[in-house]
């Protein structure tokens, strides 16, 4: 792997793992674009760096709402950061038993499989159209509706299914406030993103390291600014009610991806 090829994952990590355009989608796209072994998938300690990297641009982004989070949980009282934790953790136990019980199967939705990413984009995109057009609300995400959510998040383990696409849009069907939906949705993914750290850790993400460090620097400084500045920006996008034009970005990679399909 080259240091441009670092670069380009790396934005193409930060990017959409915020933008609801499927970040595990894209990713494969890339794989098949660049040609097989190009991509993380040969390189696990990649993986990490570029997790750990988005990983931490949620928490500059959330610092405020995290810190005050941890201060609630340690005073032990029922406030709402003691509620909002509890729901993160709800939400988080359906994606968590699917990965765990089903990391075989899961598995083998990887690995190019171009149609089936095409597919799930536009699955996406109708996803983005409906909560588009949901009324807004000022409701809180509650524990039933953080089951649900969870729900989603582990549907989203497809690739071209996009993780915050599909919480956001979940959460706005149901109800829940455009500003704090997005902000769970970010927040929930957060636990998952360092449990599948330490899991290719564990793995051996370190025992083959392959290329200079300055490959996986340049690749985790790519994927913490555009992370940085996607998770911002799609904040503000949730709020004015603009994901149609992921809609259409979406349906259109999906629809370019199944007609590359049956070219091939």
């Amino acid at each position: 792997m080259s240091i441009f090829d670092a670069i380009i994952l790396g934005i193409i990590q930060g990017l959409t793992e915020f933008l609801p355009v499927s970040s595990s989608g894209h990713l494969e796209l890339a794989n098949v674009i660049l040609g097989d072994g190009s991509v993380p998938e040969d390189s696990m300690l990649m993986v990490v760096v570029l997790h750990a990297a988005t990983a931490l641009s949620t928490v500059v982004v959330f610092r405020k709402d995290l810190l005050s989070i941890f201060k609630g949980l340690f005073q032990f009282k029922n406030n709402e950061e003691f509620k909002f934790s509890l729901n993160v953790v709800v939400s988080m136990i359906p994606a968590a038993a699917v990965g765990v019980l089903l990391n075989d199967e899961i598995e083998a939705f990887f690995g190019g499989k171009v149609l089936l990413i095409g597919s799930m984009l536009i699955v996406t995109a109708i996803l983005l159209i409906f909560a588009d057009k949901a009324k807004s609300t000022d409701k809180k995400v509650g524990v039933g509706q953080a089951i649900i959510i969870g729900v989603a998040q582990a549907i989203a383990i497809l690739p071209g299914i996009s993780r915050s696409g599909a919480t956001i849009a979940t959460s706005v069907l149901l109800g829940i406030d455009r500003s704090k939906a997005a902000r769970f949705s970010f927040i929930m993914v957060l636990p998952l993103i360092l449990g599948k750290m330490a899991k290719d850790i564990l793995d051996g993400a370190f025992d083959e390291v392959s290329g200079s460090l300055m490959i996986y620097v340049v690749g985790f400084i790519a994927a913490f600014v555009t992370g940085i500045l996607a998770c911002t920006w799609m904040i503000k996008l949730v709020k004015n009610s603009q994901l149609k034009y992921f809609a259409f970005y979406c349906f259109t990679v999906g629809l370019i991806a199944i007609v590359y399909t049956f070219i091939q």
